[in-house]
């Protein structure tokens, strides 16, 4: 989707499209990394100066609501945001850069029956993230 996309789907839904706001959609919408809140506040506020961390709060909420985008949970416990994908997918995110990338998992149902038969669950729904350190970061890391 496009940062205008977004623009209007936040209108059609009865949200003012302030400044502030659209400073925040196109950071995000356009973001290839996890970015929690003070990140896209930063990055956004080169766009818009009178940009206040309480907005950048309050339009990644109605951007959740509206499924334009998704939190992501980081293992330092703070919550980040991408891009929602098309369809049921998991997630690569690289713990140096934030770099993000979604992925398949077609053939991991049997490991789910095998941990739910276990443990005595029925799963209905799962999420997967995997965490590590892209290719681009372990180079500048061993050079």
């Amino acid at each position: 989707m496009t940062t205008q996309s977004w623009l209007s789907q936040l209108k059609a839904h009865g949200y003012r499209l302030t400044n502030a706001r659209k400073a925040v959609v196109e950071i995000v919408a356009t973001t290839t990394s996890a970015l929690n809140p003070l990140q896209v506040y930063e990055a956004a506020k080169s766009t818009y100066q009178g940009l206040g961390l309480v907005s950048v709060y309050r339009t990644l909420e109605k951007l959740e609501e509206l499924e334009l985008i998704q939190r992501v949970h980081l293992p330092d416990g703070c919550n980040a945001y991408l891009p929602q994908a098309d369809g049921h997918q998991h997630l690569l995110i690289c713990e140096g850069c934030g770099k993000a990338e979604y992925f398949e998992g077609d053939n991991m149902e049997a490991l789910f029956s095998k941990v739910a038969g276990k443990h005595g669950f029925s799963i209905h729904e799962h999420w997967l993230q995997l965490f590590g350190v892209c290719s681009q970061c372990e180079l500048a890391a061993s050079g």
